[in-house]
């Protein structure tokens, strides 16, 4: 007798089929495999991972979330094409409101948490001898979280994690395109940390945390015009 799956079993197979296809396309968005405004064609995705349509439409749907991929009508998915005039209210409004979530959040960081967000920034600093541009870049949002997510207004704490999700292709491609910013992000990392266990003032906190986001935005800003007039 050949056993039939269940309703339960077919759709953890097909969550775990849809997982293994979005891995799989957002490792190549990410290493830049996939470059801005690549087109996703399904069949061959879901060919070449041996599997059917469903789970990589659900996957590229997941991945269109998150703003890694848009859908054009009569041409279907395509990576997202990041918006210079886009990524700069986004990291703006992101510098501001992140801002405040690590002001309004210091008073509850306690020495443990302050703990775990250094170990992270030392590791930060040791990929500095040798740079990986997207391990350095999951760390890095590590470490941010590891801050704003203990900001008790949940207001202000959702206004964060959208300004994050607005970012994810340029965000991922940050460290890449300006590698010489890490080593001073680590450094404004371990400034932020120091005011926060001196109980600085929370304006003096927030303007660090803001000034320091507002710092990578204006030089990859000025990075991709250097890199449009050599083009030229």
């Amino acid at each position: 007798m050949t056993d039939v799956p269940t309703r339960t079993e077919t759709a953890v197979q097909t969550e775990s089929k849809s997982q293994r296809a979005y891995d799989h396309v957002h490792d190549r968005i990410v290493r830049r495999l996939y470059s801005p405004g690549y087109r996703l064609v399904l069949g061959a995705i879901a060919e070449e991972l041996e599997m059917s349509v469903v789970p990589v439409r659900e996957a590229i749907r997941r991945l269109e979330a998150e703003g890694y991929v848009t859908f054009e009508h009569n041409v279907g998915a395509r990576v997202a094409v990041p918006d210079e005039s886009e990524y700069v209210y986004t990291m703006q409004t992101l510098g501001l409101v992140e801002g405040s979530a690590i002001s309004l959040a210091a008073p509850l960081l306690t020495p443990d948490v302050l703990a775990e967000a250094r170990a992270v920034n030392k590791r930060l600093q040791r990929l500095l001898d040798h740079f990986d541009p997207n391990e350095f870049t999951r760390l890095n949002h590590q470490f941010h979280a590891i801050l704003f997510e203990h900001c008790p207004n949940p207001h202000i704490l959702d206004l964060v994690h959208r300004g994050w999700r607005r970012l994810p292709d340029v965000r991922d491609s940050t460290f890449a395109v300006i590698p010489e910013r890490a080593e001073h992000s680590v450094e404004e990392h371990e400034d932020i940390l120091r005011l926060i266990e001196q109980d600085a003032p929370a304006l003096e906190i927030e303007l660090a945390a803001r000034n320091h986001r507002w710092r990578t935005m204006n030089l990859f800003v000025a990075a991709r015009h250097h890199d449009h007039l050599e083009e030229a």
